[in-house]
């Protein structure tokens, strides 16, 4: 496994426990890693990918809600609605990865983390995506 793969894992992790039980940003990451070995250029990767999706969340969330008609973002399951809030942040917000890396990672993260079906439903959404953005 790549050490941005690791990162990108951990970044999904920190989320998913972010959102069930918020707090401090700084203070939850840094017991967040009091507990996890990685390196420190992977620990960089993860906290910029982590702080970016949170502090575009609010736009995050408009944009995946605008990918899946008729379906509320709060009815995603939490691992793949931050999986997707992770890839898109990616997707949206940073030039220095390619789509096609963001999405294969988003996917295989899923399939990791997520349902049988998590991986075809978060690459399905940000595929879609993907195509729309190449647009702009």
């Amino acid at each position: 496994m790549t050490a941005r793969r690791r990162a990108r894992e951990f970044a999904v992790q920190f989320l998913y426990g972010f959102a069930v039980n918020p707090g401090e940003l700084e203070e939850r990451l840094a017991d967040f890693w009091g507990t996890r070995k990685i390196d420190h250029k992977a620990k960089e990767f993860a906290n910029s990918l982590v702080r970016g999706t949170l502090e575009e969340k609010e736009r995050i969330d408009k944009i995946i809600s605008d990918q899946v008609i008729n379906w509320d973002i709060d009815r995603i399951a939490s691992m793949d609605r931050n999986i997707l809030r992770l890839a898109v942040y990616e997707l949206a917000f940073r030039d220095d990865i390619p789509p096609i890396v963001s999405i294969n990672e988003a996917v295989d993260i899923a399939k990791k983390f997520g349902t049988p079906e998590s991986g075809k439903f978060v690459n399905g959404i940000l595929d879609n995506l993907r195509a729309k953005l190449a647009q702009v």
